[in-house]
């Protein structure tokens, strides 16, 4: 059985609920992600701020000062790292999300996303295929 810990990146981006929004959008931009986990000093899970969160910032760009706490989602659907990976799997296709947050002892240890997954399933064809 194939565990979340198994393909989850573990240099996960996070943020706390004290840093400014438009650093947050910042860190998004700069790395190409969608959304990252929001976290506290001991790194357990306490929301997501996602680039649907911050949409609301376009009609007031001039000056809109906040903290990610202000934008943020919660409660937050993860996943420990020991789960099985078609759990996962089948949580993004629920609720339509692009990653998940993966947690050992509820601190974030990792993140899976729908391309990590389809990347694995392209891995296991390939490999299946290239015996037969």
């Amino acid at each position: 059985m194939l565990k979340a810990k198994d393909i989850m990146k573990p240099n996960v981006l996070a943020v706390t609920m004290d840093t400014d929004i438009y650093r947050a959008i910042r860190t998004m931009v700069e790395n190409n992600v969608t959304g990252l986990p929001v976290i506290d000093d001991d790194r357990a899970l306490v929301g997501v701020v996602t680039e649907k969160d911050v949409l609301k910032l376009l009609y007031e760009i001039e000056d809109h000062p906040g903290r990610v706490a202000d934008f943020m989602t919660t409660p937050v659907v993860a996943y420990d790292q020991d789960d099985d990976v078609a759990a996962v799997a089948d949580g993004l296709a629920a609720h339509h999300f692009r990653r998940v947050p993966i947690l050992r002892d509820g601190r974030l240890v990792g993140i899976i996303s729908r391309k990590d997954i389809v990347k694995r399933i392209q891995e296991q064809w390939l490999t299946q295929n290239a015996s037969a």
